[in-house]
């Protein structure tokens, strides 16, 4: 299936501006996991710099995921008024500018932490608008390759994270100063979002075109608050946020939980964390192929099972190994439901920014309100227990699976406004 403004009536997988999108998507995906986790890896080092507590280290984090929560639901206005392309762009540099703010006050001391807070509130800002604006391109492209995809970019959002942490390590190991590596990690990044983003297809603002039977959706401002009264997309968002709950849970806690609970070695809980992980990248990068086959609601149902059966696994199999394979069908279970809903939210092009914005926006609370939340049981009943609360939200999931269905006649749409000729402008 093609869309407005295709551009040939060559095949899509072999239209040389989709493959060229295809690939510029999946740098600015990887680029996103590399500068993430280039911060991320020396968070043990900037603590020392600073010379803080965990709790005070705490409050200084929370500045970033502040930004992040601003930056998410702001980017559909901002991609309706710059387009995919400018957002990726002006927002990468803002992260990489808040970077290097963050960097540079971790060398006063004491004294540079409300700089380092200040750097990651705009770090964070400009990472939640450029990963919604990312992910709307990703959703074009695959609209113009008529299969899913969206889940192989975000695994290359965690291959990229792999490699910013590896590179974080080197440095840590070289002994390389704090400050040279992050400003040289954001000057990376500074350079290859933008000559990636140059070959990003058309903006929907500009490649879709009303008609009697699709009037003009109107400005962006209006478009972003039809949004958030948009019934699908609201479900589509309760069901990013369970899945998303699922998948932090699983980054936050399962190490510590399968410490705790299985009076295990460190080594041992952090092995159950790496699988869950290389699980969740294989299921993204495998999982596009059998959507493909199956279609959206049957696989992340099958996902939503998969995951269920998984942690209970973990939470009650006793002995260690069971809980390593629950954590492998964990890891596979939770690696399509933030993927593919935002990729259901965006099946209207001429409201994918808005929608998958609104969506992200709701899925982004359970990274925020999750850690707390099962922080608090687990002072209760144990960390490892205190996770199968994730296992209600996982059952929720697969109820609000059935909204990630593509839309109705969507095949129909894109027939029609393929064969029309290109508006001008």
């Amino acid at each position: 299936m093609r869309v407005a403004g295709s551009r040939s009536s060559q095949p899509a997988g072999t239209d040389p501006a989709v493959r060229a999108a295809r690939n510029a998507v999946s740098a600015v995906f990887f680029s996103a996991g590399f500068i993430y986790a280039s911060w991320a890896s020396r968070i043990p080092q900037i603590r020392a710099l600073l010379g803080v507590g965990p709790g005070v280290l705490g409050l200084v984090l929370l500045s970033g995921a502040v930004g992040s929560a601003l930056g998410t639901p702001l980017s559909g206005l901002l991609i309706g008024w710059l387009g995919e392309r400018r957002t990726v762009v002006v927002m990468a540099w803002a992260a990489v500018a808040g970077l290097i703010v963050a960097a540079a006050g971790c060398r006063l001391g004491s004294a540079g932490i409300p700089v380092v807070a200040a750097g990651l509130f705009v770090f964070g800002f400009g990472n939640g608008a450029w990963d919604v604006a990312m992910n709307v391109q990703g959703a074009a492209v695959e609209r113009e390759l008529g299969r899913a995809i969206l889940p192989k970019f975000h695994a290359g959002w965690s291959i990229g994270t792999v490699a910013g942490a590896g590179a974080g390590a080197v440095m840590v190991a070289l002994h390389v100063p704090v400050p040279v590596h992050l400003i040289a990690a954001a000057l990376i990044v500074a350079v290859a979002v933008p000559a990636a983003a140059r070959r990003f297809l058309p903006s929907a603002r500009t490649a879709d075109h009303p008609d009697a039977d699709h009037p003009d959706p109107g400005p962006p401002r209006r478009r972003a608050l039809a949004a958030w009264t948009d019934p699908r997309t609201l479900l589509i968002g309760l069901f990013v946020l369970c899945m998303a709950f699922t998948e932090g849970t699983g980054n936050d806690w399962l190490s510590l939980g399968v410490i705790d609970g299985y009076h295990t070695i460190a080594a041992l809980g952090t092995l159950t964390f790496a699988l869950f992980l290389a699980a969740m990248t294989a299921g993204r990068w495998f999982g596009p192929a059998i959507i493909d086959r199956y279609g959206r609601v049957p696989v992340l149902r099958v996902c939503c099972a998969t995951a269920l059966a998984g942690l209970l696994m973990i939470v009650f199999g006793r002995v260690l190994p069971v809980a390593l394979a629950g954590a492998i069908l964990m890891g596979l279970g939770t690696s399509l439901g933030f993927p593919v809903g935002l990729s259901a939210a965006a099946d209207d092009p001429r409201y994918a920014a808005p929608r998958v914005s609104t969506a992200a926006s709701i899925g982004y609370l359970a990274f925020l309100a999750g850690p707390p939340a099962i922080g608090f049981l687990a002072d209760q009943v144990g960390v490892l227990r205190s996770i199968t609360v994730a296992g209600v939200l996982v059952a929720v999931a697969f109820v609000l699976a059935r909204f990630t269905a593509p839309l109705p006649r969507a095949a129909e749409r894109g027939t029609a406004r393929t064969a029309s000729p290109p508006h001008p402008g």
